[in-house]
């Protein structure tokens, strides 16, 4: 089996399971690791993952990955589950709406760049608040999408919603 189907079907058969349990399967990727396999399972949900739900997602998985030997085939997995980290891009409306009053970046698909507290988003756009003006931007206008991190926040920077 071609490591593209492989990837494919494997995605196929975890992503019931992880939606089933409340969660969005984000990020999944395969590597070779010597004579093992790592499996990365990235999921998210609103209001975020805890380390207890990424422990309780390893066990789902694990349970599908080892009753299945046809997904990974014969042989020993290394299975790490995690949450989005602060760097991951922003591709879906629903990464949108759980950054609702974070600082965003925005790349534009014609080379400038929007930033501003993100202050609502629906299915197709986003609105930055940039100096006291709400600046919308179509989904379908950007390039890349990321929050920055803020180390410090000023009292009259309010979470915008």
């Amino acid at each position: 089996m071609q490591a593209a189907t492989a990837a494919v079907q494997l995605r196929q058969r975890l992503a019931p399971v992880v939606s089933a349990a409340g969660y969005d399967l984000e990020d999944l990727v395969v590597t070779p690791a010597g004579r093992r396999r790592l499996v990365r399972v990235v999921v998210d949900k609103d209001g975020g993952v805890s380390l207890d739900e990424c422990a309780q997602v390893s066990r789902l998985v694990s349970t599908v990955l080892d009753a299945d030997d046809d997904l990974l085939g014969p042989g020993a997995y290394t299975l790490e589950v995690s949450s989005p980290g602060v760097a991951r891009p922003l591709t879906e409306p629903r990464h949108w709406a759980r950054s609702a009053g974070r600082l965003v970046r925005v790349v534009r698909l014609d080379g400038s760049v929007v930033q501003g507290r993100l202050v609502d988003s629906d299915d197709t756009r986003a609105g930055l608040r940039q100096e006291g003006t709400t600046v919308d931007v179509p989904y379908a206008e950007i390039r890349s999408a990321v929050v920055q991190v803020e180390l410090t926040r000023h009292a009259d920077e309010g979470e915008g919603r």
